[in-house]
């Protein structure tokens, strides 16, 4: 089964190559952008951007030690919202080898910023995001996928039968990004559920380790400085804010884009990469809040490129798809998470259909 006529292309202000060129073949592309050195580390650049990272999540705790028992505390969770999802952005590159390119020192970055610093496990994270960039958008294989509560094919209805279930899929379009801001509960879990199923292959007790002493000095930090009840509300707007800056990070990337399904890829690696990434238009501001990842179709071709040289990489990239009959999607902030909730809509409607087709059905037979 495939969908890959399903394309948000149509909404959006990608353009399309010619139809007569020559295939795109990612070796080609790969010898041009190694050739401009896009590929070369950036050693200055995240020494800068890890310390600079670093200040500031040590200043938002410090501000919260210091303003104490007050409800002002609520604002002290916003910055630390974003100083978590800044944080894992670190971890990001650290798991794709941008900043070492030996494992070991990739992991030792990784695991302070995500299990440590964040309480996200680095080790689930590492073997659910290759997957990921494996199998981009595919409905079976890529775990961004299969994860969700919101349906991306009509077809996979029979997979959300209960009460809430049904009642998701009724409303995906705008409950997408209600059901993100549990994204932070559920990047804290992964790593145990991860154990559980015996999915953490390498440094299990460390990971789980470093995952409980995240939690065990959150919450005394937490409890010790606040009262229960401005305790509890901070650990929620802090979390939900998290878990919806994070869900906001991801969700422009490929949701809403074409969808295939089926036991094999039937798209070559540079193709499932390029018809499945939106990228957002470049803007200073889109490059910070989004750590690189609004350059999405260069980051999927290639994961180990620095973040720093992903705007360098752009116009190369981008004339290299017009030019070999690839689309090249790339559309507003805003418009992106338009594009995400009619896509969602137009499923639900879909469904909806199909439950009335069946109902008629039903009726009829009796």
């Amino acid at each position: 089964m495939t969908h890959l006529d399903r394309s948000a292309d149509a909404r959006g202000t990608g353009a399309q190559g010619p139809a007569e060129t020559k295939p795109a073949d990612f070796d080609e592309v790969s010898r041009l952008v190694k050739a401009a050195g896009l590929m070369d580390q950036q050693p200055v650049y995240y020494v800068y951007k890890i310390a600079f990272n670093l200040l500031l999540l040590t200043a938002a705790w410090a501000l919260f030690a210091w303003i104490g028992d007050s409800w002002w505390q609520l604002a002290t969770a916003v910055l630390l919202a974003f100083c978590f999802a800044q944080t894992d952005l670190l971890g990001h590159d650290a798991g794709h080898r941008q900043i070492f390119r030996t494992r070991k020192a990739s992991d030792v970055i990784g695991y302070f910023h995500g299990n440590l610093l964040t309480g996200v496990s680095f080790g689930w994270w590492v073997g659910h995001h290759t997957r990921h960039h494996n199998y981009p958008n595919h409905l079976s294989l890529d775990p961004d996928i299969t994860r969700r509560q919101v349906i991306f094919a009509s077809e996979h209805r029979a997979k959300r039968t209960g009460p809430a279930g049904r009642f998701i899929v009724r409303h995906q379009a705008w409950m997408f990004y209600v059901l993100i801001m549990m994204e932070g509960l559920r990047l804290h879990l992964s790593g145990y559920v991860a154990a559980r199923k015996g999915a953490l292959k390498r440094y299990k007790a460390t990971d789980l380790g470093l995952l409980s002493l995240h939690l065990v000095c959150y919450f005394a930090a937490v409890f010790w400085v606040l009262p229960p009840g401005k305790a509890v509300a901070f650990i929620v707007v802090h979390q939900a804010l998290f878990g919806f800056y994070m869900g906001l990070l991801f969700a422009p990337n490929h949701k809403g884009l074409p969808v295939r399904d089926g036991a094999k890829e039937e798209l070559d690696w540079i193709t499932r990469q390029v018809v499945t990434s939106r990228n957002l238009l470049p803007s200073r501001i889109t490059h910070f809040f989004y750590g690189g990842l609004n350059y999405q179709i260069e980051h999927h071709l290639f994961p180990s490129m620095p973040r720093r040289n992903l705007h360098r990489a752009q116009p190369l990239i981008k004339d290299y798809c017009l030019g070999h009959g690839l689309p090249y999607l790339e559309v507003r902030l805003m418009r992106s998470y338009l594009d995400v909730a009619d896509y969602l809509g137009d499923v639900s409607q879909e469904v909806r259909d199909l439950e009335q087709q069946d109902s008629v059905l039903a009726r009829a037979h009796r």
